[in-house]
């Protein structure tokens, strides 16, 4: 029976971003790959970020050099890559001169611009700001301005997926990954999901669990793990927009951290993150209300509106699991990745991923493969640096594609073609291609969110649920009532058993 067990080059363990972005850069090379994910894709981590790519200006006062090269160089790779998901921002610090001298911002702001290659994003400048038309309490008369990139996290993660499963690998959501030992020269992988158990092998088992790194080596294959790790909870808050524009804000506090206020879905401005230790379960990770009160504070400082917690539209928070240099701050923690490969039984190989940021996940990838090469001989060469993500393919310009949405689909709502441009780029003619009306979308479940869309994102980026669809796939969820909701759970069961009766039929 064992040697019916298809037998895998590699299982990855964990759909988040680290995960899907070795199992793409894997299934590129010509490799067999399967991934599990106890869960949705991205509903943990990958998807509680500040949605930055970013190269971390700083993580420069922490002489992280060659993390900050890294992913400034990342920067404009990704843009090229998902331009659809990703868009340049232009990023204003107020200068806070008893905080950082305005020298130290100019030399940390000239590294920043210069220790990555830097083709689409502009340079760094000063700027001064106008009592009457800033956002800004008066008192702050000047700052910096410089660039980085804006994403949507959690389909920076799906569009991984998908390129990965285009390329041959299998993806399989909420499938948990109970135990794994080595047989006869390779790993036994048992696997469960709703339709039970089932037992794969594979030659090389890679461990990018997240938050569960270590604790996935200690229960689940019965090792001690190489590294600590550091449960760094991050939270965040969104509030009706604070301003007018679209440039972010980068706030200094007086704890020498800094927090964001990022323009957010049009109507919202996101403000973050926090960073505390978490010791609980990273499967349930709430904001604090000492959090609450961190964000809401230094938001105060800085701008005119003022904020109370009854301006708070949503939240969230996750938990980034970075690798432990027991360091006495949280802020100071690393952010940089640590890979850790190991020999377990002859040629078999386990390779465990601690740490890491969402605008390395690449870099990650190519020096996961590069350590696993020696136990795959025939495994091709880099390849994800000039590869486009699902939806950038043949994707001329944005504003084009939305015009040739709005003049396909009659009646069509002008913020429904934006979304739907941002969201999935090119490939928004899988499900529209022969769509000349909004009557022929299907059932409204209202915000613009119709059948035609839903039954494209169960079929093709693993929807299961409306958490799933309006968190991360659409980011509707802000401005859906619980009544709507209830109406898209209730047909996405009729879609899952009209799909089950299929099967069998």
């Amino acid at each position: 029976m064992q040697e019916q067990h298809p037998i895998y080059d590699m299982v990855v363990i964990g759909g988040g971003i680290n995960g899907v972005g070795i199992a793409c850069d894997a299934a590129g090379r010509g490799l067999s790959v399967l991934l599990c994910e106890k869960d949705d894709l991205a509903s943990h981590t990958s998807s509680a970020s500040s949605k930055l790519i970013h190269g971390g200006l700083r993580y420069l006062e922490h002489k992280e050099f060659r993390l900050v090269r890294e992913a400034l160089a990342e920067r404009e790779v990704l843009l090229s890559k998902a331009p659809h998901i990703i868009r340049p921002m232009r990023f204003i610090m107020p200068h806070e001169p008893h905080l950082r001298p305005a020298w130290l911002i100019r030399t940390g702001l000239f590294f920043y611009d210069h220790l990555g290659k830097r083709e689409q994003l502009a340079g760094s400048n000063q700027v001064e700001f106008s009592s009457i038309n800033s956002p800004l309490h008066a008192e702050i008369t000047r700052g910096f301005e410089y660039s980085d990139c804006a994403v949507d996290d959690a389909r920076l993660v799906v569009l991984n997926a998908m390129q990965a499963k285009e390329l041959g690998a299998k993806v399989l959501t909420r499938t948990q990954c109970l135990s794994a030992k080595t047989e006869n020269g390779v790993w036994t992988v048992k696997l469960e999901n709703s339709h039970g158990e089932s037992v794969v092998r594979a030659k090389v088992l890679v461990n990018a669990a997240g938050p569960w790194v270590a604790e996935f080596l200690q229960q689940n294959l019965k090792q001690k793990s190489p590294y600590g790790v550091r449960l760094i909870q991050g939270s965040h808050i969104i509030v009706p927009k604070l301003y007018d524009g679209d440039k972010a804000f980068i706030m200094q506090n007086d704890d020498q951290r800094i927090v964001f206020a990022i323009p957010y879905l049009q109507d919202y401005t996101l403000i973050g993150t926090t960073d505390q230790e978490f010791q609980g379960d990273p499967n349930h990770v709430e904001i604090t209300q000492h959090e609450i009160d961190y964000l809401l504070d230094v938001s105060n400082d800085h701008f005119k509106v003022q904020l109370t917690q009854d301006d708070i539209v949503a939240s969230y928070s996750g938990v980034r699991p970075l690798c432990d240099d027991e360091s006495d701050n949280p802020s100071a923690v690393t952010r940089d990745y640590t890979l850790s490969l190991t020999q377990v039984e002859g040629a078999v190989a386990l390779l465990s991923v601690f740490g890491g940021k969402l605008t390395t996940y690449r870099k990650l990838a190519e020096s996961a493969m590069t350590l696993l090469k020696p136990y795959f001989e025939h495994m091709r060469g880099v390849w994800t640096a000039a590869a486009k993500l699902p939806g950038a393919e043949h994707l001329v310009s944005l504003d084009i594609l939305k015009l040739n949405i709005l003049e396909q689909i009659q009646n069509l709502d002008d913020n429904t073609a934006e979304r739907w441009t941002h969201a999935y780029g090119s490939r928004v003619w899988d499900f529209l291609k022969n769509i000349h009306n909004v009557d022929e979308l299907g059932q409204h479940f209202g915000c613009g969110l119709y059948a035609q869309e839903v039954d494209y994102l169960v079929e093709h980026e693993w929807a299961r649920t409306s958490q799933d669809i309006l968190k991360r796939r659409t980011k509707l969820y802000l401005k859906f009532e619980e009544e709507s909701v209830q109406v898209l759970d209730k047909y996405l069961i009729s879609l899952r058993e009209r799909r089950l009766k299929k099967e069998v039929a």
